[in-house]
């Protein structure tokens, strides 16, 4: 077993020597929390102890994960959207913190086109749109205020349609805090989610999410874990309300979880069963997020993600 590079400082220490001079800017939507590393050129392909090493956040810069900002081009997964979409020229290559690679990130998503936009990378105004390569595919983003943006997440699907169907449920998680194993309900948004439903405040606030849930079974890929808890009354002025806590792959409880913010809202609406519920205020430990469902001709449901994204600083890897 590979110790976290944390635990091993020969390791560690080789990492950092070998990045020495690279910048990064250190950005956040909702608390969840990003390096990004321009490399626009590709030529700069980080390893997964590289990764680790700057989002440790004792002995590097601090980081939920990384984001490598690149050209199409310069990725095979890339160089593949490109040619359905020659608009989406610029790819986020997304890390977990543990140098793992993720297939998207909701939160990371805004801050990455922020960085763009406000590095003179794209011309982006007001209500003017971007699309965007990802390896869950393409993503089209608004701007919709200086630091607020809303990103068309794709399509919501189940992971294990059969079950899903015929009892909302397709797994049972164990987390530090609960007492039993709880029904749960896993929601793909181009990468795996696992939702379960808590009744109190009290339960959510008890959970010990330093500890990696126990999801039986789990999903192929692993999973994301979200533990929610649905305001009362449910709706205020046609706007369904929850409160979310999140375990994420790869990385442990974060403060926000953008597609994870998606999948609980869309978890909720089929246990509440009203699906005409179409938009969705998700509260997080870093803030509030907004979900909003648009039904397609296909009987599909887009969902769409709105939310701050900030940059804090630039940095050099000493």
């Amino acid at each position: 077993m590979t110790l976290p590079i944390a635990q091993d400082p020969d390791r560690l220490r080789t990492a950092l020597d070998q990045l020495a001079g690279l910048a990064f800017t250190k950005g956040h939507g909702t608390g969840n929390d990003f390096i990004l590393v321009p490399d626009l050129s590709g030529e700069s392909e980080l390893a997964p102890d590289h990764v680790e090493a700057l989002c440790d956040r004792h002995f590097g810069v601090g980081a939920d994960g990384l984001i490598r900002v690149v050209e199409s081009t310069h990725l095979i997964e890339g160089r593949d959207l490109l040619e359905d979409h020659p608009e989406a020229t610029w790819f986020m290559d997304y890390r977990n913190a543990d140098g793992s690679v993720s297939e998207m990130c909701g939160n990371g998503v805004r801050v990455f086109v922020h960085y763009l936009a406000t590095r003179g990378l794209v011309d982006l105004e007001i209500g003017q749109q971007l699309q965007i390569g990802t390896r869950a595919g393409l993503r089209t983003v608004t701007r919709i205020g200086e630091e607020q943006y809303s990103t068309d997440m794709g399509p919501w699907s189940y992971i294990d349609p059969e079950l899903a169907e015929e009892r909302a449920s397709d797994s049972l998680v164990l987390a530090a805090g609960l007492a039993d194993p709880r029904p749960a309900l896993s929601i793909s948004m181009g990468n795996p989610h696992t939702v379960v439903a808590l009744a109190e405040d009290a339960d959510l606030a008890d959970l010990d999410l330093a500890k990696q849930p126990n999801v039986e079974p789990v999903p192929p890929n692993g999973t994301n874990v979200e533990f929610v808890v649905a305001a009362d009354p449910l709706f205020l002025n046609g706007v369904g309300r929850l409160e979310l806590r999140v375990h994420e792959r790869g990385v442990g409880e974060t403060l926000s979880c953008g597609t994870g913010a998606c999948a609980a809202a869309t978890a909720v609406r089929i246990w509440a069963g009203d699906r005409d519920a179409l938009a969705w205020e998700v509260g997080v430990p870093g803030g509030i997020v907004g979900v909003e469902f648009i039904p397609q001709s296909d009987g599909t449901e887009r969902v769409i993600l709105s939310g701050p994204a900030t940059l804090i600083f630039d940095g050099t890897v000493a």
